[in-house]
């Protein structure tokens, strides 16, 4: 341990706050992504960046931190929002309900939303700068006319897999990254899924935004933290 890492965690005991430090915080050594882990970019299109139908605050900066991660992965999956038009998740398609209210659905409780990222449109494509010439597979999510889908692994009905965690564990992956838009919905839904899955899975924190309803985003964190999902930055992994 360097000297200067020593004084470090001196201060901090000095303090009493080791007990409130990540583990991962204190390892000298950063995490590097194995040829059995996989980085899952969650949604990061247009319609959720600045500029699109459903945007989520300051969006776009993921994308370059996204961009500077790909380089540390073997293996890479993207994930689309894909509706159709007049999906069972849109207020429009609910008269007298306005984004953002509910509603309830055969699934359970629905937040609706503005329309967004419907298929096809320049709306749902994958943001332009972002650049993952090596990510082997699009997963495109929430195409069934009446069911929402958040998880890149199980729409909302909880009942109906995407093939996501088959396809991964067929090609050995045990570990799973999962960055993107936004942190308290379809970032911790995937999160939540790939662990129930049995997948070690971590959420790299800078390279997520999300949507904040109602405190959602400590909710969702709060969640994930107790199913055992890790919480990282990007600066704790080892960049190529």
């Amino acid at each position: 341990m360097s000297p200067s890492r020593r004084h470090l965690l001196q201060s901090f005991a000095a303090l009493g706050v080791l007990g409130s430090v990540a583990p991962w915080a204190l390892s000298a050594e950063k995490i590097k992504p194995g040829s059995d882990a996989a980085l899952i970019v969650v949604d990061v299109q247009n319609c959720f960046i600045e500029g699109g139908t459903l945007p989520v605050a300051k969006g776009a900066e993921v994308v370059p931190v996204i961009n500077r991660m790909a380089s540390a992965f073997a293996n890479i999956v993207v994930t689309q929002d894909w509706h159709t038009p007049g999906h069972a998740s849109f207020a429009s398609a609910h008269p007298g309900k306005k984004p953002f209210e509910t509603t309830t659905m055969p699934y359970g409780t629905q937040v609706l939303w503005p329309d967004h990222c419907v298929q096809g449109s320049a709306d749902a494509a994958l943001h332009p700068e972002l650049k993952l010439p090596s990510a082997q597979l699009i997963l495109r999510k929430g195409y069934h006319a009446d069911v929402d889908s958040y998880s890149a692994f199980m729409e909302a009905d909880r009942k109906t897999a995407t093939g996501l965690a088959g396809y991964l564990k067929q090609r050995g992956i045990k570990t799973v990254f999962v960055v993107g838009l936004a942190t308290d919905f379809c970032v911790a839904w995937t999160a939540l899924d790939a662990r129930g899955a049995g997948f070690a899975t971590y959420v790299v924190e800078d390279a997520c935004r999300g949507i904040d309803l109602n405190g959602s985003v400590a909710a969702a964190w709060k969640n994930m933290t107790a199913k055992g999902v890790k919480r990282i930055q990007s600066s704790d992994l080892a960049l190529a």
